[in-house]
């Protein structure tokens, strides 16, 4: 699908800066969101819409929801929301930090910024734990068919979904772990990234083995490690064609399909969580027709 956002395909790149905004004007919205759609490439910046700005604009897109609550097993996964979501990819974080000031100038004064999480490339695509981040994903026509909507619905082909959660992770607790009892907890040998068999039903390779779920539950990760004076950890990113295999697999995670809580829970908790629908791009610009912006 030739009118997605190229950068929802591409490997993860070396930087990026991850933005979310909230609404602060509502009679501004259109205008604003026009500015960014000229803005918003698809590839260097990639742009989700929050579910509180699709339905204040009145516009229905099939699929979209609001992050649910999930509370199972004494682990609770916060609910944080946001009405624009902005992933800008590049090498220099430089370059990353002036593209945000554009964004934010062209999105005022009808949206606030909310947060902005910095991330990197570790390695070649680790967790800050050392371990192979998206191992997993599908490729090729398996990732346009898991990422990317199909629809004769104007404005919606090629569009896609996204579930983003920053993560943060307790290394001292990792650290404090033998070997074997990490492998463990992540379900693969760090030294060859090797699935392990004799892993525990806890291990978080087993909580959310994508075949294993009925319907199969795939999506594409494209998460980066972030650090700062606050802490570090992991800034989840999962685009699929539905949020069903994320929820899926978050249901797992958490017990609430068996009562075993993903081993991971031992050293990370998401601090935030949020869904955004990412518009497909057409003439080089994002299409924005299913907000009805102009009705």
């Amino acid at each position: 699908m030739n009118n997605s956002q190229a950068g929802i395909l591409k490997p993860i790149p070396m930087s990026a800066r991850y933005l979310i905004f909230s609404i602060e004007q509502s009679n501004s919205i259109p205008e604003a969101l026009s500015r960014l759609s000229l803005i918003a490439d698809g590839d260097n910046v990639v742009v989700g819409i929050g579910h509180s700005l699709i339905s204040s604009l009145g516009a229905d897109i099939e699929g979209m929801r609001a992050f649910p609550s999930f509370v199972s097993c004494g682990i609770e996964i916060p609910a944080t929301h946001g009405a624009v979501w902005c992933w800008l990819r590049g090498s220099d974080r430089g370059d990353l930090i002036h593209k945000e000031r554009e964004i934010t100038q062209a999105l005022a004064p009808a949206f606030v910024i909310d947060n902005i999480v910095d991330a990197f490339k570790h390695g070649d695509g680790l967790d800050l734990s050392g371990y192979e981040d998206g191992t997993e994903n599908p490729t090729g026509s398996d990732a346009v068919a898991c990422a990317l909507k199909s629809s004769k619905q104007a404005g919606i082909e090629g569009s896609s979904f996204v579930a983003v959660q920053q993560w943060v992770h307790d290394l001292n607790r990792f650290d404090d772990m033998e070997p074997l009892e990490q492998d463990h907890t992540i379900g693969r040998r760090k030294s060859d990234n090797e699935e392990l068999d004799d892993a525990p039903a806890s291990a978080h390779v087993k909580r959310t083995a994508q075949e294993d779920f009925s319907p199969e539950a795939f999506v594409i990760r494209r998460s980066m490690p972030w650090a700062n004076e606050a802490g570090e950890g992991l800034n989840f990113v999962a685009f699929g064609e539905s949020f069903d295999a994320f929820e899926a697999q978050l249901n797992r995670m958490t017990g609430r399909d068996d009562q075993i809580v993903d081993a991971l829970f031992r050293f990370t908790r998401p601090i935030t969580g949020g869904y955004f629908w990412c518009p497909p791009i057409v003439n080089g610009t994002l299409d924005l027709s299913a907000l009805k912006l102009g009705s």
